[in-house]
């Protein structure tokens, strides 16, 4: 069964109409979410920040968006609610608001703190209810959820440069309208999970039934640690592309700034792409021959494009993109598969993660980068995929199932 064929199963589901509004609650919270960094140069101008402060907001924000995902997701573990994720959106819009009429520095730490704990809430949350409405695809259900977020994300910040930037930070206000958009959006989501948290408490006499851990206690810890070297290899040479890949184009192809914009738009279309193919495949062939296949496979492209010219470069962004974005519905599942019983906490921990580290290492790699040049970052990110041997250290949990059957 091809992808297509594949999709059209799915879309065949009763429960479909919930996952495209869980992929549309990704999409709002992520195009939300980016209205932060979008704003830096606003909020530097109307206050008269330095970097440093930039950087203190982006510290609070990855602080409230990383370090919180875990403990929410286990919160919800343990006390599953149907109303989670207007909590989150609730969050996240007054954020929006704050943001707006924030009249000093202080006030904007606030503002970006309550938006960090809206994508803290979100994302563990729409992640688990993603996997109970897949009706066993959840590799594709995973990806289609994944989409969501990269297509707000993206276009965030096109929406800050035409509605806000000509006029002044007020008009983030406006942002408000997708907010409510939102709300209506999580309804549809917050009948049938509520629905389904009536039932499974039914049939297991008022409590949510737990499910056997595939693996022993140490051998699971080995494997989620093992997932997280993988996330650290991903995350960090995606940072190089996201944050550095249009100044590297400028100095080596001497492009203008437009044109390095459109290489980055390729890059994040791969990445776009790559998202929606590794969930299905996984659910064909495994999680971890997508996983050995995504981060490992990217390691020629990353290798080569140091050294190639221009149209090649671009060329090779496009695979590395394409390729090591399949990786993280992979990741995800795979981790969700060891500890069944908690979702929420296992997917708040690798979105956590995967936010702290792409922050840090755009930060480090800037230093990197004023210390040795742009090329430079390039030329050592390039064997992060690499990293991806460790996962011959990953059990199969496909093989495990079957003998546990």
């Amino acid at each position: 069964m091809n992808l297509i064929q594949k999709f059209k199963v799915i879309a065949g589901l009763p429960t479909f109409h919930v996952l495209l509004a869980l992929c549309t609650c990704h999409c709002i919270n992520d195009l939300l979410q980016s209205v932060v960094a979008a704003s830096y140069p606003l909020l530097k101008v109307d206050l008269g920040l330095d970097f440093a402060q930039i950087g203190l907001i982006t510290l609070v924000y990855q602080i409230a968006a990383s370090v919180f995902q875990p403990v929410v997701g286990y919160a919800f573990d343990k006390h599953p609610f149907a109303g989670s994720l207007p909590m989150g959106l609730v969050c996240t819009s007054t954020g929006i608001a704050l943001l707006a009429f924030s009249g000093s520095f202080a006030m904007v730490l606030c503002a970006v703190f309550v938006l960090g704990l809206g994508s803290a809430t979100l994302h563990p949350e729409a992640s688990r209810i993603t996997s109970l409405a897949s009706m066993g695809r959840r590799g594709m259900a995973q990806s289609v959820f994944q989409v969501g977020g990269n297509f707000g994300g993206s276009i965030g910040p096109l929406l800050v440069a035409v509605i806000v930037a000509p006029h002044s930070r007020l008009y983030i206000l406006w942002f408000l309208v997708v907010s409510a958009i939102g709300f209506w959006v999580m309804g549809i989501v917050c009948r049938w999970y509520r629905g389904y948290l009536r039932q499974a408490r039914s049939q297991a006499g008022g409590k949510i039934p737990h499910k056997p851990l595939p693996l022993s206690v140490p051998r699971t810890v080995f494997a989620i640690s093992i997932l997280m070297v993988l996330i650290f290899s991903k995350y960090v040479y995606m940072a190089s592309i996201t944050s550095y890949y249009t100044f590297f184009l400028i100095q080596k192809f001497h492009v203008s700034i437009s044109a390095s914009q459109i290489c980055l738009f390729v890059f994040l279309f791969a990445t776009a792409a790559g998202t929606l193919v590794g969930g299905p495949i996984g659910d064909r062939y495994g999680r971890k021959p997508v996983i050995w296949a995504s981060i490992l496979g990217t390691a020629p492209f990353s290798l080569v494009m140091p050294y190639s010219n221009l149209p090649i470069t671009i060329v090779l962004s496009f695979c590395a993109g394409f390729v090591l974005s399949s990786a993280f519905p992979a990741i995800l599942l795979y981790s969700q598969e060891l500890l069944p019983n908690h979702l929420g906490m296992v997917s708040g921990l690798f979105f956590g993660f995967a936010f702290g580290i792409g922050g840090i290492a755009s930060g480090v790699l800037g230093s990197f980068a004023d210390t040795y040049g742009i090329e430079a970052i390039y030329d050592f990110c390039a064997w992060m995929p690499l990293i991806g041997l460790v996962t011959c250290f990953l059990p199969n949990l496909k093989t495990k199932a079957k003998m546990i059957q």
